[in-house]
């Protein structure tokens, strides 16, 4: 029968003669050298460290922590290369025995249980980036660089061609007196945001369903005109349970579909979680909520009726159709704002078509008005293309390309309502690659309550844990 005292030196017998095979095949020139009573060469790596062999063999710092009392596994620590394997392993072990910290605290480790591997900084830090177990506590989420525009922002078209459509909401407003005061309803609104001039258009709804956001798109076609494509987020405003316990616009309800087609036009959802798809119109949203508070602020929010609701939201829609779309010029001879509402309105602030004397005669007049519009609508497309377009060339932020996810990479998804280390592992099925090649939403299936699952996502959302393409 094996004692454990003889397990205990079977180990540490082992454990020197693996590295004293690792040193010899590495640093046999120096060893060569010590064992022949001289000096590593000069222009040894390991110089600097005044290397020695000790009684067992072993290749150990020499350095100047003699008188330290420290140990000798500090004081001397032995030399590994880190080209060999067995200083992967090292690094490895140690890293998994400090539960996975970071550099500092794994190279501590080694050091303490006496190695000293060279070029131990950057082993460490490939091998922790590699380590798939870090990535799931401190990976960083995927990011690729910024698209390009599509064409529906870039080409002078009609206002509201295009739109992207949101919802905010609720509100309350009073809806009947009553002898105990007054009786509260609930309104939401839903914003529809010209993708080429910037201008929105805000409807207000007594529900979110599907026949009350028909109507509200039936009142904003009759006032704005055709729409050719409609564009939204995939959230559960517009996709998924019209139950009675959820309050939602079912896009994909017949319909919804049968008015799109009556109309001619298309829906074009943005991936789930993916709000900076739709950030044009997404911004729209905060600047209109806080137009909201200010005119709450001024008139009593008690007194806030169905009909001075929908008053609010047109004197919203009109703020922020006024707001400039491009910086505001500071040569006198350029003085137009430019802004939503002069293509809208055709007038320049307070300014109106000019009214002929009365004894011309109406063919005239419209004639001179009708030049008066024109030219006012092509100096905003005129000024829309030099400074306006201008302003969207540049890159905010995601400004390089990254390497694309691949199918059959493992990611982890991230959930917001749950703790990191809950997030759900998936494999990549399918990288759907944009019109420049680079992969920004990917198809993830993950196992749900013991069943297959497939999610689209942007790679936002998502944590690259294992390439194995890359390998």
């Amino acid at each position: 029968m094996v004692k454990p005292d003889d397990d205990v030196e079977e180990f540490s017998a082992t454990e020197l003669l693996i590295l004293k095979i690792v040193q010899k095949a590495v640093f046999g020139k120096e060893i060569q050298s010590l064992t022949s009573g001289k000096a590593v060469p000069n222009d040894s790596p390991l110089s600097s460290l005044y290397p020695y062999i000790d009684e067992e063999g072993v290749l150990r710092v020499g350095g100047r922590l003699k008188n330290a009392n420290l140990g000798r596994n500090m004081e001397h620590p032995v030399i590994v290369s880190k080209s060999s394997h067995v200083a992967v392993l090292l690094v490895r072990h140690y890293h998994e025995k400090v539960h996975h910290q970071g550099r500092h605290i794994t190279a501590g480790a080694l050091r303490t249980a006496g190695f000293w591997i060279k070029g131990a900084r950057k082993l460490v830090s490939s091998i922790l980036h590699q380590c798939v177990t870090c990535r799931k506590l401190r990976g960083q989420l995927q990011t690729q660089i910024m698209a390009n525009l599509p064409s529906c922002r870039l080409q002078p078209v009609p206002p509201f061609t295009y739109v992207g459509v949101d919802t905010f909401g609720h509100l309350n407003v009073v809806s009947r007196r009553t002898r105990g005061g007054s009786a509260n309803s609930k309104r939401w609104a839903i914003m529809f945001t010209c993708l080429t001039v910037r201008a929105v258009h805000i409807e207000v709804v007594e529900q979110m369903s599907t026949s009350a956001f028909i109507n509200a798109s039936r009142r904003f076609v009759s006032i704005r005109g055709k729409v050719l494509e409609y564009r939204s987020d995939r959230g559960t405003n517009f996709v998924g349970s019209t139950s009675s316990n959820t309050v939602a616009v079912n896009v994909e309800d017949p319909a919804v579909q049968k008015f799109l087609l009556s109309e001619g036009s298309t829906w074009i959802f943005n991936p789930p979680h993916s709000s900076h798809f739709g950030g044009v119109w997404e911004r729209m949203i905060g600047v209109a909520r806080k137009i909201i508070d200010a005119l709450l602020l001024e008139n009593s929010a008690k007194e806030l009726t169905h009909e001075v609701l929908v008053t609010f939201m047109a004197e919203v829609s009109m703020i922020i159709n006024s707001r400039p779309i491009a910086p505001v010029s500071s040569d006198p001879e350029n003085a137009m704002i430019l802004s939503p509402n002069v293509l809208l309105t055709q007038k320049e602030g307070d300014e109106v078509p000019p009214l002929r004397d009365l004894d011309l005669n109406i063919r005239d007049m419209f004639k001179s008005n009708w030049k008066h519009v024109q030219v006012l609508a092509d100096r905003f497309w005129k000024r829309w293309k030099d400074e306006y377009l201008q302003n969207l060339q540049s890159r905010r932020k995601w400004k390089t390309e990254k390497e694309n996810l691949r199918e059959g990479d493992v990611v982890m998804l991230r959930d917001k309502d749950m703790n990191r280390c809950a997030w759900p592992l998936g494999l990549v099925e399918e990288a759907i690659q944009s019109e420049d090649g680079n992969v920004r939403k990917v198809k993830v299936r993950v196992i749900r309550q013991g069943r297959p699952v497939e999610y689209f996502r942007p790679v936002t959302e998502v944590v690259l844990l294992y390439a194995p393409t890359n390998e």
